[in-house]
């Protein structure tokens, strides 16, 4: 598994909106070329708050799981790209703008071009509502309309998007809008894997599904610093509570040597873990997420 790791100073510990969307990309020359590198679909951002380490995996990675476990691809379970006009405070505009830019990411991964097209331009929308338009400038736009159908290449592309988003925000201390980015990507991939395992029971699903009892902390932790304002508090406090049904989510982990292969210069990790979720865990999560969603999509 690629690892990313992002430390940042101050009480609190920004994770790149870039985890939203991640795409393996390289560096601003890669971001001037359409000489794309291939997508990384196990990509995990790493962020160090104060110290302590956390592990919050993009929604692109999600998604890709999702359809390696053979679930069909199912417009009924995102927000319709036509709600954009709907929201009006930074708050919701910045939340929904997460939300969008997962299912950005879903559908592009099941190859649904033309549902892309009307995700970009949503995402643009909101972006320029919330001051953030040289994240989705004209030429950012001709890249994604030449890319059309080249899936690798439009999920790098949003990569690009997103990452410039996001030096805005924090370069302009917007912290708090790109932390509602990240909850609402987050949020969203969620939803997404709670719906299927419905529908197409999968193992590597339910574990996805679990592992996120940790990363709920680490959100709630970021947005922690904003509790005082009145829509921050009723969200921190509804994710206070999806933690509260996560708390029966029980992780078993066993150490084992790991072995390394100097010649092939290559070490092999060797401890397993075990998750223990039932179906009335998963039930309970997928039905606060649901609730919690509706509030933020309308």
């Amino acid at each position: 598994m690629r690892l990313k790791f992002i430390t940042l100073k101050g009480s609190l510990v920004l994770l790149s909106v870039t985890a939203l969307l991640t795409t393996g990309c390289g560096g601003d020359d890669t971001a001037n070329t359409d000489e794309l590198p291939p997508v990384d679909s196990t990509q995990t951002t790493i962020l160090n708050i104060n110290g302590e380490i956390f592990s919050i995996p993009s929604p692109i990675q999600t998604a890709f799981l999702i359809k390696n476990s053979g679930a069909a691809y199912s417009k009924e379970i995102l927000n319709p790209a036509s709600k954009s006009s709907d929201y009006s405070t930074n708050f919701s505009k910045a939340l929904n703008l997460g939300i969008y830019g997962a299912d950005l990411g879903y559908v592009t991964i099941y190859d649904q071009t033309q549902d892309a097209i009307g995700y970009l331009n949503s995402a643009k929308k909101l972006a320029d509502e919330l001051g953030v338009s040289g994240a989705f400038d004209t030429k950012t736009i001709e890249r994604f309309q030449k890319n059309l159908g080249n899936k690798d290449s439009m999920l790098v592309l949003v990569g690009v998007a997103y990452r410039s988003s996001d030096s805005y925000l924090k370069n302009n201390d917007r912290n708090d809008v790109s932390g509602l980015v990240l909850a609402g990507g987050w949020l969203e991939s969620l939803y997404f894997a709670t719906n299927v395992y419905k529908t197409k029971p999968n193992e590597d699903v339910k574990r996805r599904i679990a592992e996120q009892k940790s990363s709920l902390q680490s959100l709630i932790k970021l947005l922690t610093q904003y509790y005082s304002q009145p829509e921050y508090t009723e969200f921190i406090d509804n994710l206070n509570d999806l933690a509260t049904v996560f708390d029966g989510v029980e992780f078993k982990y066993t150490y084992e040597k790991p072995t390394t292969d100097a010649e092939k210069k290559l070490t092999t990790i060797n401890s397993k873990s075990e998750v223990n979720i039932t179906p009335e865990q998963i039930e309970s999560i997928s039905q606060k997420v649901k609730s919690i969603r509706s509030q933020i999509v309308g």
